[in-house]
C-alpha cells in the first residue's frame, strides 16, 4: 500500500476503476454510497475522493461530473493485483481442448491463440511468430548470372530465405561457385553467426567474401525482433467509446498496418521477463498514449521465443487481460518446447 492511501481510500479507488471499466461513465460519490456498503457517510466518501484526486489517482472530466481513473490510478491498481489473477479452471480446460483439436502447425496455433485472447479480453490481441534468439545457417547456393556476378541464396533456420547479388573481382564459373557453396555448406551447417565467425577455416578470397555476406545477412536477421503479428479483435477494440471519433480510429488502423509500432510499444522487450503492463502515457509512441498494452514473452528461454499480448484503451479489464496473457503464454511455451524437443 502506498503511503497515505488508507484501506478505505484503496477500496474507493478500486470501486471507481471497476465501475469505469464496466460502464465508461464517470463515477460519482453518491453512486458509491448507494451501491457499496463502506460504512461511512457520503461526505466522507467525497473527502476521500478529493484526496485521491489531489494525489493524482483520479480526475473529474468536468467540475460537476463524477471521477475517472488516471494512468497513475490504473498503475496502482495493476500493481495491487500482484500474482493473484488467473483464468478459471474451466476456461483453462476449454482452451487446452481447442488446441488439441487443431493441426500441429505453428501458424494455426498462433491464429487460434490470438482469436481466443481477443474473445477473452474483448479487445485486440496479437501473437508474433516464435523466433530463434540467433538464426542458424542451413544451406547456401551460388548461381552464376554474369562473368563477375552471382546470386547468393541463403536458407536459415525456420525456413528463412535470403537472396543477395555478389560482385567478384575476377570471373567466376558456375563449377567454381558450386565448389565454394559445397565447402561452406559442409563447414557452416547448423551454426549461428558467432560460431561461424569463430571457426578456423582456410578460405580463398572469394570464399571469405561469401562468408562475410552470409554473416551480414545473419546479423540483420538476428536484429529483427518482431515479424508481422497475427492480430485479432481490432474491431472489438475500435468499437469502444474511446475510439468513436473517426480520426482516432483511422490513426490506430494506420499504425497497426506497420511493424514499427511493435518496436515502440515493446522497447525493452529483450530484457524483460514475465507479464509487462504499459499504461497510457507510459507508451513512448505518441499514437499509443491513450492505449494500454499487456504482453509477455513465450517460448523456450535462451533459444526461441515470441510476443503475445492484448491492446486496448486504458479503460481495459486489467485483471482479465493479465490472467489471459499469462495463461496463453504458458500454453504457447509448452507447445514450442514440445516442438524443440522433437528437433
Amino acid at each position: 500500500m502506498l503511503k497515505g492511501l488508507t484501506p478505505r481510500r484503496e477500496a474507493i479507488l478500486k470501486i471507481i476503476i471497476g465501475e469505469y471499466i464496466a460502464t465508461a461513465v464517470p463515477v460519482a460519490s453518491d453512486a458509491i454510497f448507494r451501491n457499496y456498503q463502506l460504512g461511512v457517510s457520503p461526505a466522507t466518501i467525497r473527502n476521500d475522493m478529493a484526496y485521491l484526486e489531489g494525489e493524482g489517482y483520479i480526475v473529474r472530466p468536468h467540475t460537476s461530473a463524477g471521477s475517472v481513473p488516471t494512468d497513475k490510478g490504473y498503475r496502482h491498481y495493476v500493481e495491487s493485483l500482484a500474482k493473484e489473477v488467473e483464468l478459471p479452471t474451466e476456461e483453462q480446460y476449454r482452451i487446452r481442448k481447442l488446441f488439441q483439436e487443431v493441426e500441429e502447425e505453428f501458424e494455426r496455433w498462433l491464429k487460434l491463440a490470438a482469436a481466443i485472447m481477443a474473445r477473452l479480453v474483448r479487445n485486440a490481441a496479437l501473437v508474433t511468430f516464435p523466433k530463434p534468439r540467433q538464426c542458424r545457417f542451413r544451406h547456401l547456393e551460388l548461381v552464376a548470372l554474369h562473368e563477375f556476378v552471382a546470386l547468393m541464396v541463403l536458407v536459415l533456420s525456420e525456413a528463412i530465405l535470403k537472396r543477395q547479388l555478389l560482385s567478384f573481382d575476377k570471373p567466376m564459373a558456375q563449377e567454381r561457385l558450386t565448389r565454394f557453396a559445397n565447402k561452406l555448406n559442409a563447414a557452416y551447417s547448423g551454426l549461428n553467426r558467432s560460431e561461424i565467425s569463430a571457426k578456423a577455416l582456410e578460405l580463398y578470397a572469394e570464399e571469405k567474401q561469401v562468408t562475410e555476406a552470409v554473416l551480414d545477412m545473419m546479423i540483420a536477421e538476428d536484429e529483427i525482433e518482431y515479424d508481422q503479428p497475427y492480430l485479432e479483435g481490432l474491431r472489438l477494440m475500435l468499437g469502444q467509446p474511446e475510439f468513436a471519433q473517426k480520426d482516432r480510429m483511422l490513426s490506430i488502423m494506420e499504425l497497426m498496418e506497420t511493424k514499427e509500432w511493435l518496436r515502440s510499444a515493446f522497447p525493452r522487450w529483450s530484457s524483460d521477463v514475465g507479464i509487462q503492463v504499459v499504461i497510457g502515457g507510459e507508451n513512448q509512441d505518441e499514437t499509443l498514449r491513450d492505449l494500454s498494452l499487456v504482453f509477455s514473452r513465450y517460448g523456450v528461454p535462451g533459444r526461441v521465443g515470441g510476443a503475445i499480448g492484448v491492446i486496448g484503451p486504458t479503460r481495459m479489464d486489467y485483471r482479465q487481460a493479465i490472467s489471459a496473457v499469462s495463461y496463453m503464454s504458458a500454453v504457447l511455451s509448452d507447445l514450442v518446447a514440445g516442438v524443440c524437443r522433437g528437433d
